[in-house]
């Protein structure tokens, strides 16, 4: 999850001692998460060396490409390079499978994934030819199928929490996330494991409620004290993302007018006042951004509007780019494990999501293509269990770009690779399936044109002011749509403005 609660001194000092002596070796780690970014908090990438890491399974693998730098992170290389068992498994399930090895199941049991990348039938979570053991089971019960994750120990779980007193009790008082730290403990200490908790600081033993500590001390074996954590990606301690105080909206960032803002804006005027609504990375975490920008929370403030995202921080708003996670002036903060039991209990109403492929049979990829492998994080969770869904993301990729003005989109350069490919590279969520089977609805939004996903596929809806239908959407297209409307609407000119103007949202 980027650089929240990532405990990178240790995974450091971890990273370092390896290098030094050869020592440990040969080990297999869990990441719930992927954690690290690419501006001083590596994260994942302290221990992604050939000898120390021999497995690795994670939630997701994100760690983005250094902007000074352009390397890609290790991580990313040994998986590319076969260096590395690697297995790629939903956030939901990498979460919620610690609760079972901490009360000794043999696994846990899901529905969620069937059919996607994590099926067995479709390469079981596999993201190395090296990755020859099979982690996920398909298995049948009276007469329904199931995904089955069978459980093995932890031997060592590596937590962060803001401090501990003399006996090891833990709280998250400046913390903005506590993601699966919980779980992660109890599991370890049931497989009769060891615990490392980094801290920021040493408390006094009475300086704190019971209420406030959220592991006790007889679960943790050492602590290590890091005072200058980061609390999140180029973010010491900003005390907005704990609501203490809150932070005056007009100080919220605002997204650059490009492509994404164009994409948030169409998108924000599919989310409704009281629907819980998740919000994914990339531009549908500008939504809330740009409807704060444009004077949606200006009457009633934020009470109204119910916005989360899968590591568990409800209310106030989402931010974006690699402060994604969690939220400015949140009203309440749930860890990772229960917030999955939210999101597969169908309580995310409304999501908001990336693509990067979305195919011909209505499967929308996020997980792996080209020389990409960052996994579904939670993803497949939300998309599955939310009844209404917005896929957001350009039109084309690698080396597109655009201007926007007077009302119109240009088209400078058009990317070379378009997203709406024939067949995607890896299945993350079978989109034309949840509006058949489960009466999910669907939107495509791009920076040039809107897609309705019918029972039959996707249907041509809108279309930028300034674009050319024939060679700028069906020209890029591998396949075309199943309708076009007739007559064909424009966007709303609004979107390609440069003022923030006042937006028209669904209610």
């Amino acid at each position: 999850m980027i650089g929240w609660i990532t405990p990178d001194a240790v995974l450091a000092a971890l990273g370092e001692r390896f290098g030094r002596t050869g020592a440990p070796r040969d080990l297999t780690f869990y990441f719930p998460c992927g954690t690290g970014d690419a501006q001083g908090i590596k994260g994942m990438d302290h221990v992604a060396r050939e000898g120390l890491m021999k497995r690795i399974v994670s939630g997701s693998y994100i760690n983005p490409v250094d902007p000074v730098t352009g390397r890609r992170p290790e991580l990313m290389r040994l998986v590319r390079e076969n260096k590395v068992e690697a297995y790629s498994w939903p956030l939901g399930a990498s979460m919620q499978w610690l609760r079972e090895v901490a009360r000794k199941s043999p696994g846990y049991l899901t529905k969620v994934g069937l059919g996607t990348y994590v099926d067995p039938q479709h390469g079981g979570g596999r993201f190395t030819a090296r990755a020859e053991q099979d982690l996920i089971r398909r298995v049948a019960i009276d007469g329904e199928d199931y995904l089955f994750y069978p459980t093995w120990p932890i031997d060592v779980a590596i937590v962060r929490a803001a401090s501990a007193d003399a006996d090891g009790n833990l709280s998250w008082e400046d913390e903005a996330l506590v993601s699966s730290s919980m779980a992660l403990v109890l599991a370890a200490k049931a497989s009769g494991g060891r615990v490392i908790a980094q801290v920021r600081r040493i408390v006094e033993r009475d300086s704190r409620a019971a209420t406030a500590v959220r592991i006790p001390g007889m679960f943790v074996d050492a602590v290590v004290v890091a005072p200058d954590m980061m609390m999140t990606t180029g973010t010491p301690y900003d005390p907005a993302y704990l609501s203490a105080p809150r932070m005056p909206l007009d100080r919220l960032p605002r997204p650059a007018m490009g492509p994404d803002k164009v994409i948030a804006r169409r998108a924000a005027r599919e989310v409704r006042r009281r629907e819980l609504s998740i919000f994914g990375f990339g531009a549908a975490a500008d939504i809330p951004l740009v409807m704060a920008e444009q004077g949606a929370f200006d009457h009633g403030g934020l009470s109204d509007w119910w916005f989360t995202t899968e590591h568990g921080s409800y209310g106030g708003v989402v931010m974006s780019d690699w402060q994604f996670s969690a939220n400015v002036n949140p009203d309440a903060i749930m860890d990772g494990v229960t917030q999955f039991d939210a999101i597969d209990g169908g309580l995310c109403r409304f999501a908001a999501l990336a693509f990067a492929q979305f195919d011909a049979e209505g499967v929308v990829n996020v997980s792996r293509f080209g020389a990409a492998n960052p996994g579904a994080g939670g993803f497949i969770d939300i998309a599955e269990n939310a009844r209404r869904l917005v896929f957001t993301g350009t039109f084309t990729t690698g080396g597109f770009d655009c201007t926007c003005a007077d009302g119109r989109l240009r088209i400078e350069r058009d990317g070379k690779i378009s997203k709406f490919v024939n067949t995607a590279e890896s299945i993350t969520y079978r989109v034309l399936d949840g509006v058949r089977d489960k009466g999910q609805t669907a939107l495509v939004v791009t920076e040039r044109a809107v897609f309705e996903v019918s029972r039959d596929g996707l249907v041509l809806t809108e279309v930028a002011p300034g674009i050319d239908v024939r060679a700028d959407v069906l020209g890029r297209m591998d396949y075309a749509p199943v309708a076009i409307a007739d007559p064909l609407p424009l966007m709303d000119k609004a979107l390609f403005e440069a003022s923030a103007a006042p937006l028209a949202l669904a209610g």
